[in-house]
């Protein structure tokens, strides 16, 4: 496999990039498939790995969760859609989940190399088997196509499901409310107001705000009207 330039670095605020790749759920366009819904896109090295496996079925549990906040999962394994299938049947059996959610074949690493899913230079970094090393990624994406969270996991480490619905939460919330969340926040904790809101105009927004400094006011906000409340 020759060397590519290494994709353009994404950010958050970044668009995004489109691609069309088959799924085990059939052929996708990814920016057809957002739709006018929020995406979690979530990779992974490859098919029949321990951690993976883990993953993939705590996701599946979750899933009407995301499903009721208007979220999409969708995951990628560097392998072909054929092989995904016999995968996900050992995940079932092996979580008690029943995963319906669509899995990316990405066997020639395209979509991974996009994002820069690879754990280190170019493509052509491969295992002793020619698999290219691939990271555990999260990108949360809202339905404007662009990128809100990026997360980086080394392949030793399973990601955690409840955190990545926590941060969706937060930023679904903040942008209905105008409000940012503090460290550990779950949705019902006190909320910050965010700095572009004046003092006179959060006594109308937030009537129970207070000032803890100039810069750090903090406001009831109550789970029910948090997107948590689905």
């Amino acid at each position: 496999m020759s060397e590519e330039p290494r994709a353009a670095p994404l950010r958050l605020g970044s668009i995004a990039p489109n691609f069309k790749a088959n799924t085990t759920n059939g052929p996708i366009d990814f920016h057809e498939f957002i739709g006018d819904k929020w995406v979690v896109l979530f990779s992974h090295p490859e098919d029949y790995t321990p951690v993976c496996t883990t993953e993939l079925g705590a996701f599946a549990k979750l899933e009407p969760e995301f499903t009721k906040r208007g979220v999409k999962l969708i995951g990628l394994s560097a392998n072909t859609v054929e092989s995904h299938g016999g995968w996900i049947a050992d995940i079932d059996e092996i979580s008690g989940s029943k995963l319906s959610f669509p899995i990316i074949g990405d066997k020639e690493r395209k979509v991974a190399f996009a994002y820069d899913m690879l754990d280190h230079q170019d493509i052509t970094n491969v295992d002793a088997k020619g698999v290219a090393f691939t990271i555990r990624s999260v990108f949360i994406i809202d339905p404007k196509k662009t990128i809100r969270l990026i997360l980086a996991y080394p392949a030793s480490t399973g990601r955690n499901t409840a955190e990545v619905l926590r941060v969706v939460d937060s930023l679904q919330t903040g942008d209905k409310h105008r409000i940012t969340t503090p460290i550990n926040w779950i949705p019902g904790d006190d909320v910050i107001v965010h700095p572009s809101v004046k003092n006179e105009e959060a006594k109308t927004l937030f009537p129970k705000f207070r000032i803890v400094k100039p810069y750090l006011r903090f406001t009831p906000l109550p789970k029910e009207e948090t997107s948590a409340a689905v």
